[in-house]
Order: C-alpha cells, then sequence, then structure tokens
C-alpha cells in the first residue's frame, strides 16, 4: 500500500509538472535564452538611464552603469551554473535554489515576496510604459484632438493581457518573446540615434539634477533604482533556463549560457549608448522617458513607441509566468482544484484585471481556508492595472521597485547563495569577489566547519514543495 500510494504521488507530481507553465515544455534552443533573456532585460529601464545619468552626473553614471553591467553579467552566470548542481536536480524556480540554500520555509520567505514584488512591480510599469507610448502617438498623429487620460491609454494596453496571458508556457509565446527582443534593439538605436541627430541643446546642462542638496541626494538614489531596474532579468533566468533540455552529457547550462552571452551584447549596444548620449545631448533636462523628449521628427517617435508598446507587451508576459506558476500551483496543491483551462483563465484574468474582484476573491478564498500564503499571494499579484492606472509615474515606480526589490535578487542574493553553497576557497578569485559584492551578508566559519556543512548538505534531503526532478 505505501508503495501504491508513493508511486501515485510521483505520478501526480509527474501531470502537475506538465501542467505548469515552467516545465510543461522542456525544447527550447539556445537562442530561444537570447531573446527571452533580452525581452526581460532590455525593457522601460532602458528609457530612464539618460534620466539616471541626469541625477548621477557624468563621473558617477559611467562608473555605474558599467560596474552594474560586469556585476550583473558574473552574477547572472553564477545562475547558471547553480541550476543543475544538484546531481539528479534541477532548480526549475528560483525560490527552489533559495530553499535548497536557507531551508525550506527561510528560503520562501526571503524569496517569494521580493520575486513577487520584482514580478508584479515590473508588470506594474510596463502596464504604465504601455500607456504613456500610446499617449504619445496619439498625441503625435493627431495634435489637434482632444487630450485622453493616461488611464485610457493603460486600460487599452492592459486589454491586450486579457487574451495574451493564457498562453500556457514560456514557449508557447517564444514568437512574441523574438519580436519583443527586436522591438527592443529597434526603439533602443532610434532612441539614441535621433537624439544624436538633434545635436546638443542649446540649454543643455550637466549639473546633478535638484534644487538642493536633499534633492540631489534622494535622486542619486532614485537613479541607482533606476538602474538596478534595468538589469531586472535575474528573476526569471532559472525559469528560462527550466525549458532548454538537459542530460548528463549535455546539461542545459551550455546553450542557456552561450544565450545569455548574445543577450548581453544586446543589452550593451542598447544601455550605453542610449544612457550616455541621451544625456550628452539634453543633459538634466532630459526626461525620464527619453522618448518624451524627442518631438520630431512626427513618423519617427510614432515608429520608436510603437516598438515599445510591442515590447513591453513581450515583456509583461516574461515577468507574468512565473506569477502564473506560483498561482496555479498554489491552488491545486493548497486549494486541491484540479488542473484545467477554466482555473488557469480565472486565475491568469484576476492577475490582469480588477482589483475589486480580485481582492475580493482572495479574501472569500482566505475566511475559507484560514491560509496566509493564499493572501501573500493574491493580494501582491492581482493588482498590475489598477495600481499602474493609479500611480502612472514611470520614473518614480522604476527607482522604487529597482531599489527595494530588484537590487537585492540581482546584485547580492546570487552571491550569498553561492558562497552559502560553493564554499569557494578562501581568498580565492571567487571569494573575494563574492565577499566583496556582499561582505555583509556573509558569515565567516572556520575551515573545519565549511567542510563539516559541505558533508552535510551533500546528504541533506529538501523537501521542495515541488518536483524538480528533470
Amino acid at each position: 500500500m505505501p508503495n501504491e500510494n508513493n508511486k501515485r504521488m510521483l505520478e501526480d507530481e509527474k501531470a502537475l509538472d506538465a501542467w505548469l507553465p515552467i516545465t510543461s515544455s522542456r525544447n527550447a534552443k539556445w537562442w530561444y535564452s537570447t531573446f527571452h533573456n533580452v525581452t526581460a532585460m532590455v525593457g522601460a529601464g532602458v528609457l530612464s538611464l539618460p534620466y539616471a545619468m541626469a541625477a548621477l552626473g557624468w563621473g558617477p553614471g559611467v562608473t555605474v552603469m558599467i560596474l552594474s553591467w560586469i556585476i550583473t553579467f558574473y552574477t547572472l552566470w553564477q545562475m547558471v551554473q547553480m541550476h543543475e548542481m544538484v546531481p539528479g536536480k534541477r532548480f526549475d524556480r528560483y525560490h527552489e535554489l533559495a530553499q535548497y540554500t536557507f531551508g525550506n520555509r527561510l528560503g520562501l520567505w526571503i524569496l517569494v515576496p521580493q520575486q513577487l514584488i520584482v514580478d508584479v512591480g515590473t508588470d506594474i510599469v510596463y502596464m504604465v510604459t504601455g500607456g504613456k507610448s500610446l499617449q504619445k502617438i496619439h498625441s503625435v498623429v493627431c495634435p489637434n484632438c482632444k487630450p485622453m487620460r493616461l488611464t485610457f491609454f493603460i486600460l487599452i494596453f492592459g486589454s491586450v493581457h486579457f487574451v495574451l496571458s493564457h498562453l500556457p508556457n514560456f514557449n508557447s509565446m517564444s514568437g512574441i518573446s523574438l519580436a519583443a527582443a527586436v522591438m527592443s534593439l529597434s526603439y533602443s538605436t532610434i532612441a539614441w540615434a535621433a537624439s544624436l541627430s538633434k545635436g546638443v541643446q542649446s540649454y543643455v546642462s550637466y549639473a546633478p539634477r535638484g534644487s538642493n542638496p536633499t534633492v540631489r541626494t534622494f535622486n542619486f538614489f532614485t537613479a541607482l533604482g533606476d538602474v538596478a531596474f534595468a538589469y531586472a532579468g535575474h528573476n526569471v533566468a532559472l525559469e528560462i533556463q527550466a525549458t532548454i533540455p538537459s542530460t548528463p552529457e549535455k546539461p542545459s547550462k551550455g546553450p542557456m549560457w552561450k544565450g545569455v552571452v548574445f543577450a548581453y551584447l544586446v543589452v550593451a549596444v542598447c544601455y550605453f549608448p542610449v544612457a550616455f548620449i541621451g544625456y550628452y545631448v539634453f543633459g538634466n533636462s532630459v526626461e525620464d522617458n527619453i522618448l518624451i523628449s524627442l518631438e520630431k521628427p512626427a513618423w519617427l517617435i510614432v515608429t520608436a513607441n510603437a516598438f515599445v508598446v510591442i515590447h513591453v507587451v513581450g515583456s509583461y508576459q516574461i515577468y507574468a509566468m512565473p506569477v502564473f506558476d506560483m498561482m496555479e500551483t498554489f491552488l491545486v496543491k493548497r486549494m486541491h482544484f484540479k488542473p484545467s483551462k477554466t482555473l488557469r483563465f480565472v486565475s491568469r484574468t484576476i492577475y490582469v484585471g480588477k482589483s475589486h474582484s480580485s481582492f475580493t476573491y482572495a479574501c472569500y478564498l482566505e475566511r475559507a481556508c484560514k491560509c496566509i500564503m493564499l493572501t501573500q499571494l493574491h493580494f501582491a499579484t492581482a493588482l498590475t492595472m489598477f495600481i499602474g492606472m493609479t500611480f502612472p509615474f514611470f520614473g518614480g515606480l522604476l527607482g522604487f521597485f529597482g531599489g527595494f526589490a530588484l537590487a537585492p535578487t540581482t546584485y547580492y542574493l546570487p552571491c550569498i547563495i553561492w558562497l552559502v553553497i560553493k564554499k569557494p576557497k578562501r581568498f580565492s578569485l571567487s571569494w573575494c569577489i563574492n565577499w566583496e559584492n556582499d561582505s555583509i551578508w556573509y558569515h565567516d566559519r572556520d575551515d573545519d566547519d565549511d567542510d563539516e556543512e559541505e558533508e552535510r548538505c551533500s546528504k541533506r534531503k529538501y523537501d521542495l514543495p515541488y518536483n524538480i526532478t528533470a
């Protein structure tokens, strides 16, 4: 009887994995990794980089831009390597890696709230970005028309996702992701080329933006958040790698890393010219979205903003997919709903749609089940379009979400996890790099304790809430 129960549980786990969006398809090619990562990273953040430069100034701005590219390239390499560091297992989700590192409960509490803030916050920003780009197109194409509120354009943009959000997994949206990646390269090129063609403005000033030292200090830290937001792809990196097939002879880290290298070359081509040329041309008067600073030629501005809309449509779905995976897993494993198209339709529509109905739904389930995790998931994930309409402040949203959640999950946590799990030799290059990146997080131990802990970790069994067997 126990064997039959175990067999049935294993079959249920496999059936659930075959249905969930992250693990249902594992036939991606290496170039899928390229355009998924480009779509995830080169988004709304690139348009705000000249604005961030205006708060940082030339010296700090150039330094922060280059260091961020190098550091995040390194931490993304770490995540690719750690995806299959345990033989026979794949850490298909970021929180699974955190659970293995910090323990089942602590790992969830460390990672899941931050990842939800990142994914949901990014989707909120993309709602605002798509709406503002549509509004810009409307104002340029029809300058004599009656102005429309930004809220209406966000509604128009959000309506697209009521359809696209029902794509089952990452690979099913590969065509959308490819188009989004091409669009990101296109509008980035338009942004810096059009700025360069305008020439340096007569009123340009490179003094840090702000009327007094206090304001300049706040602007400086907000700019750091803007830059952090621009390098946000780590939060979906393991989920993207989960779609690539893997065998002991050909692990997924090979094609994944190849795709990441090409993606980061595209990132450099997009980010540095936009940031430096945009700031060079407009100085500290540049808008928080550089495309708004460009007024002519009209056809080019319309084209660039149309490219932005297409891109953020794909980016929204990239960041929404891990949230869909969490919601659907919770509803099936904890709420005991049967995996079905109806369940997927309702849960994903709630994520995209109205705040009142989604919040009421979450509270109803909470009262019925008295489950804290349900409140955390639904309350954190159901309001993207509503919040985007309520707080349509592009630059402020980037700085807030970038500094609050994107910086830890992109810059710090990969290094912390690497130090805890890999335990590089003290004062080796790897140890020094990771120590320098997050020294305040690393707990020093003597070598004997390290060896004993490593032996315990190799024998330890982790009760992960998902089946992560390849």
